[in-house]
């Protein structure tokens, strides 16, 4: 073998090749370790007020989703993040994608957003306009949402009434949303708290009146900051306030891959939605259901994990 290679390099060619293949062997490092792989700490969870589950001890359901779209590439959460996704870096961000980042694994012919957080309407409306999306009355009740949403959610309904339940929107307001709705509901919440800790010395007149001041974006983190030394805006004023409402700009029925549903509190009703791809994700808001379009057996390997709260499970990240 050696002469017939020397025959067409010549001695000296065989001699780099022969070079070349050992330099090759000395960068790949351990077998199926590439050579310019960076390891990366994992997420470190926080504590959760809901109780996990193991899901590997558990059946999961046969679920009839529409499986195109993209797929899921490898195990985890950070490596199933839609590509160009803009990683949040700051600690305000960083608890929203916790909060509600399911919506961003969305699969089943879903498009889900690439940003933790819109800052306006013109964010929003590019986002909703570039989308298929879907116009239908569902139980009576005009609602529009992704195009893939809107059918597994048709699906469903029509499964639920088959059997004797039904599925029906929370208003009209129930799926997709404005910019401006999300920030009219944090106003409901925010307006009244700062009044009520102004009033309680908690807070002086001239921060609430800098904190009004400021753009519906840029109030988020002062409001979480005032939430850490337990001034609480949840409408009660005993939580955060994102156990009443997402900030402006992160809501997930901006995507149109959210839904309330009047009937959460139903067991059939939840399992037909999870059987069509619609499972919950945010574990303080009951009636809501996300559009991940993937079997739940699938969950796990996206990066979610199985909570339990309220008699009920919710699928979250894994982080």
């Amino acid at each position: 073998m050696k002469q017939i290679i020397e025959n067409v390099l010549g001695a000296g060619g065989y001699l780099v090749l022969i070079g070349s293949i050992l330099l090759s062997g000395c960068a790949s490092g351990s077998p199926g370790q590439p050579a310019n792989a960076v390891h990366k700490e994992p997420f470190s969870p926080t504590p959760s007020v809901a109780t996990e589950v193991n899901s590997s001890s558990e059946a999961t359901r046969n679920v009839n989703v529409n499986s195109s779209g993209p797929g899921i590439e490898r195990d985890g959460f950070p490596a199933n993040l839609p590509a160009g996704f803009i990683q949040p870096s700051d600690e305000t961000g960083r608890r929203l994608l916790k909060e509600y980042g399911a919506v961003f694994f969305a699969r089943g012919g879903a498009v889900p957003p690439k940003t933790v957080v819109f800052r306006d309407e013109k964010e929003v409306a590019a986002f909703q306009g570039g989308v298929p999306r879907a116009t239908e009355s569902v139980g009576g009740v005009t609602i529009q949402l992704q195009a893939a949403a809107m059918q597994a959610l048709k699906e469903a309904a029509a499964e639920a009434v088959n059997g004797g339940s039904s599925i029906t929107p929370k208003g009209a307001d129930a799926a997709a949303r404005s910019y401006q709705d999300t920030v009219g509901l944090w106003a409901s919440r925010v307006d009244p708290g700062l009044t009520h800790w102004t009033a309680k010395r908690k807070i002086s007149a001239a921060e609430a009146a800098r904190i009004r001041a400021l753009s519906p974006f840029d109030q988020v983190p002062e409001i979480l900051r005032l939430e850490s030394r337990g001034t609480y805006f949840s409408k009660d004023l005993s939580k955060s306030v994102l156990y009443s409402v997402a900030p402006p700009g992160s809501s997930q029925h901006l995507s149109m891959l959210a839904l309330d549903v009047t009937e959460h509190d139903n067991p059939r009703v939840r399992a037909v939605l999870a059987k069509h791809g619609w499972y919950q994700t945010v574990i303080s808001d009951l009636p809501h259901f996300t559009f991940l379009g993937v079997p739940e057996s699938s969950l796990p390997k996206l990066g979610l994990k199985k909570m339990s709260n309220a008699g009920r499970v919710f699928w979250v990240p894994d982080i």
